[in-house]
């Protein structure tokens, strides 16, 4: 995996972390409870699940959580969503909650979906029976 310079990016920062997600700005990026269980394995593993969303669809964190078999890991896939641009490029913008409305501090994912051809229901909801993906 790279980032946008061209860099090999590990996803982990500073010293030995245990596998856990980074630490970045010496701020925790993750929940307590969420340190124990998020793994860079399992960050690859939600991003892999995003990246195969096609263009044009969307689909939920929840959604994303079943593939991954965490069926109650909805808000997990969410986080590490947020965290996404430290491991590389992704799609996270066409994950939406199940109900179709947008990511609250996303403010360029409307304009992204858009670009793509998918359809809203209202400004911060997507059609989720015209635009959800099938997998």
């Amino acid at each position: 995996m790279h980032n946008k310079t061209g860099q090999k990016k590990t996803g982990l920062s500073g010293p030995d972390t245990g596998g856990a997600a980074p630490e970045i700005y010496g701020k925790d990026m993750v929940d307590r409870n969420m340190a124990g269980i998020l793994t860079e394995d399992l960050i690859y593993e939600i991003l892999s699940v995003v990246e195969e969303i096609p263009e044009g669809k969307v689909a939920s964190y929840g959604q994303i959580a079943k593939l991954i078999g965490r069926d109650k890991n909805a808000r997990l896939v969410g986080k590490v969503l947020s965290m996404a641009e430290y491991y590389g490029e992704y799609p996270c913008h066409r994950v939406v909650n199940h109900a179709g409305r947008l990511a609250p501090f996303f403010h360029e994912q409307r304009e992204l979906l858009l670009e793509e051809g998918v359809e809203f229901k209202d400004s911060t909801h997507v059609d989720m029976k015209k635009c959800g993906w099938e997998c």
